[in-house]
């Protein structure tokens, strides 16, 4: 294979970097639909909280295209379209029934895990490439990511997991 045409580490960051962002902006349109879709208001507000989370981590993304010099854009991430998908289905399927919230965290937490671990990669990347002025940006998308993770478990087992239990 010809040097001129191998893929670099800088590529596959590049390309990690377009799947997140495609990932964040799907994610931003679907918070609001499972916001609505709660039943529990801490569910509804939770969801309401990580979409403007969500909102600064785009922006946050868009800084780091910026350092690469490069136009922010997405390239369509399967995997995020396949949960989300998923968790349509849910809200569909178990529509007003106590199982919902319990379920709407389950696909809440899929997402979270998808994206922690492409931070991470990026974060590592990021280090080995030597891009240090987009460290910082991604550990804070890093870090809401994982606060909202905890708080997901925390609201399953405060409640929506015990009410999912019951026989309607």
């Amino acid at each position: 294979m010809a040097t001129s045409t191998m893929k670099t580490l800088d590529d596959l960051f590049l390309d990690t970097l377009k799947d997140i962002y495609f990932a964040e902006k799907q994610i931003l349109k679907a918070l609001p639909k499972m916001a609505r879709a709660a039943q529990s208001e801490e569910g509804k507000a939770g969801f309401l909280q990580h979409r403007d989370e969500t909102q600064a981590q785009i922006e946050r993304l868009d800084q780091v295209f910026e350092l690469l010099g490069k136009p922010a854009r997405g390239k369509t991430c399967e995997a995020i379209q396949g949960i989300i998908a998923e968790g349509e289905e849910i809200m569909e399927e178990f529509k007003g029934s106590p199982a919902l919230d319990a379920g709407l965290i389950s696909s809440a937490q899929a997402v979270e895990h998808y994206e922690i671990a492409r931070y991470g990669t990026l974060i590592a990347w990021a280090n080995q490439l030597g891009l240090k002025d987009a460290v910082p940006l991604l550990q804070a998308n890093l870090a809401e990511e994982v606060a909202t993770d905890k708080k997901l478990t925390q609201l399953a087992q405060a409640s929506a997991n015990a009410k999912g239990k019951r026989a309607a």
